[in-house]
């Protein structure tokens, strides 16, 4: 007889810990989209884990009424990781910041992404360190001028997508906090992919780093600063859709529709390019004059999932030689009594 699944609300997976992020912070809406969005996954509640490192990103899984570990700074896509391979029937999420991901997490972020394990990473981008003060981040753009850069950041900001997508992530994808259709749609998609889904969320600090991504956000400018990418559209945008991105030679272009180009010679969006250069040159556009910043899916192809090889090969191992003991384990070899 098969068993059935309790209809589950948002309001299923809230606590009661008081939220202690400040008024106005982006993470609240970030939280309102998860709480909204796994009620409608079919997946029993008791097969969620969140994890999470150090930030102000990292106190999610306080908020959520699922299983969960905040662990240490930057050490969350390991510790998600060794959970998802001992446990592969788990759903692991990962809530992270830009600190936390990118700087003393950055080895086991690119790691996680190149094994592809079955994780779902959502990492708060704010360009700024928020819990710690206001010091400048990993994504802190050149010339910013915080507590530890009185002067200016002379640091070149890392791209998060291109990181992801360098390290050969198979799903990778940008929303922003506020945009909750947006986001809720993109985290659907995450949650359906086999393998590691890294999702970038552009959230706003309002009290250290306030308006970070006003070109994004801001109504009257962001139809002209952002592109929305639909698998199997044209990439155009603008508040008039009179504007487009295609190739020209290696590179891609900004071009006005009219005048005998049409939407046809615009790039068609293809997420399942096999090759990550496509998704990379999207990726590149942020920072570029007169390109808009992408939101959405960049990419999403299926790969080997790295729980899926190990439990293979464990089984392979105990078919050939038996389940193992673990006293055998730890007596063999050179051992020593000491008395």
């Amino acid at each position: 007889m098969t068993a059935t699944l309790p209809v589950y609300t948002k309001k299923d997976f809230q606590t009661d810990q008081d939220i202690r992020w400040c008024p106005g912070c982006g993470d609240y809406a970030i939280l309102s989209a998860v709480q909204s969005v796994f009620p409608e996954l079919g997946i029993p509640r008791e097969k969620f884990v969140v994890v999470s490192g150090i930030g102000c990103s990292s106190r999610f899984p306080y908020y959520m009424n699922t299983y969960g570990f905040h662990t240490i700074h930057g050490r969350a896509p390991a510790i998600a990781s060794g959970l998802k391979i001992s446990r592969p029937d788990l759903e692991v999420w990962v809530a992270t910041g830009d600190g936390d991901a990118l700087s003393i997490g950055g080895n086991h972020t690119i790691h996680m992404l190149r094994r592809n394990v079955g994780l779902k990473v959502l990492l708060f981008n704010n360009r700024i360190y928020g819990l710690t003060k206001g010091q400048y981040s990993p994504t802190s753009e050149i010339g910013k001028k915080a507590k530890s850069t009185p002067y200016g950041s002379v640091d070149r900001p890392f791209n998060v997508l291109s990181i992801a997508l360098g390290a050969e992530a198979t799903f990778v994808a940008r929303s922003v906090d506020v945009f909750q259709p947006h986001l809720k749609a993109t985290l659907k998609h995450a949650a359906a992919h086999r393998g590691t889904a890294f999702v970038e969320i552009l959230q706003n600090c309002n009290i250290f780093n306030d308006r970070a991504w006003e070109t994004v956000t801001e109504r009257d400018v962001r139809d002209d600063h952002t592109i929305a990418l639909e698998h199997g559209q044209p990439l155009v945008f603008g508040k008039n859709k009179d504007k487009g991105i295609r190739m020209n030679g290696l590179d891609l272009e900004v071009v006005t529709l009219g005048g005998g180009l049409t939407e046809k010679d615009l790039i068609q969006h293809d997420v399942r390019h096999p090759n990550p250069a496509y998704a990379f040159l999207l990726s590149r556009m942020d920072g570029m004059a007169g390109f808009p910043t992408p939101l959405g899916v960049l990419r999403a192809v299926d790969a080997p999932v790295y729980e899926d090889g190990m439990s293979e090969q464990q089984r392979q191992v105990i078919a050939k030689k038996g389940a193992g003991d673990l006293g055998k384990l730890l007596n063999a070899g050179d051992t020593w009594t000491v008395r």
